[in-house]
């Protein structure tokens, strides 16, 4: 008697845990609608009266004046160096040097950053925490890489020839009359291609990004964690007044 019910008791189980399980589902159909924003959208009041205090408080501390700019700043206004360019560059320079030697105890040698990655003008007049996002809209981070002599010859070789003011500090490069390379100083030193140097640059262009492949060569690197927007604003806020202008760290001689 024992015996049948244990075996009842096994069926009954069975035939509940069967009906317990979950059914196979897969999607069988995938629909897309294009969805146009633009002005003949119709807000909704009631969502705008929640939103209206947290976009009052967003537009305070992004519209808080932290320094004041004398002339405008464009990466348009020079063919090797520009003004904007210049000031990115110099400021990833000064605000990221003291992260990467608290945490390596070297120094920063120069710092390369891409022409198409500065996305507006620094316009003349107050400069905000909203100029940095314009200028800088992307969520990049300082990473710091080390490269042989021969691999920062490629990199010269690759602003040489591209055509672009991409920004550089630390840097000079020095073309003759015939676009080939006259003096390479780093630092204020001349250049040496049995030397590991450090090179400040995003974490986008250190992985290939803008076809800067010599930084594929790299025999390490250091993440600040650091955003370059970021590194702006701590500037912004630390200087009463926002200059730069084209000088002579990348030209051509006559």
């Amino acid at each position: 008697m024992n015996l049948k019910i244990q075996h009842f008791v096994i069926i009954i189980t069975s035939l509940f845990m069967a009906s317990c399980q979950e059914a196979t589902t897969s999607v069988s159909q995938i629909n897309a609608k294009q969805l146009v924003i633009d002005s003949t959208l119709i807000a909704i009041d009631s969502i705008e009266s929640f939103v209206a205090p947290y976009r009052k408080r967003i537009d305070q501390v992004l519209d808080s004046t932290l320094a004041y700019a004398p002339e405008m700043l464009t990466k348009q206004d020079g063919r090797y160096n520009t003004s904007a360019g210049n000031l990115l560059a110099d400021i990833i320079l000064e605000q990221a040097n003291p992260i990467f030697k608290s945490r390596t105890g070297k120094n920063i040698d120069f710092v390369l950053l891409n022409h198409g990655g500065i996305r507006s003008v620094v316009s003349k007049g107050n400069v905000s925490a909203r100029t940095a996002y314009e200028v800088m809209p992307f969520e990049n981070s300082i990473v710091v890489v080390e490269l042989s002599g021969k691999s920062v010859l490629k990199m010269v070789d690759f602003l040489m020839s591209s055509n672009r003011a991409h920004p550089i500090g630390g840097l000079q490069i020095i073309l003759d009359k015939n676009d080939s390379l006259k003096s390479l100083l780093i630092q204020g030193s001349v250049f040496d291609e049995n030397k590991n140097y450090f090179i400040a640059s995003s974490n986008y262009l250190v992985t290939g990004g803008d076809n800067m492949n010599f930084f594929k060569e790299m025999l390490g690197a250091t993440d600040t964690e650091y955003l370059i927007r970021n590194a702006m604003i701590d500037y912004f806020m630390k200087v009463d007044t926002v200059s730069a202008k084209v000088d002579d760290r990348f030209y051509k001689t006559n």
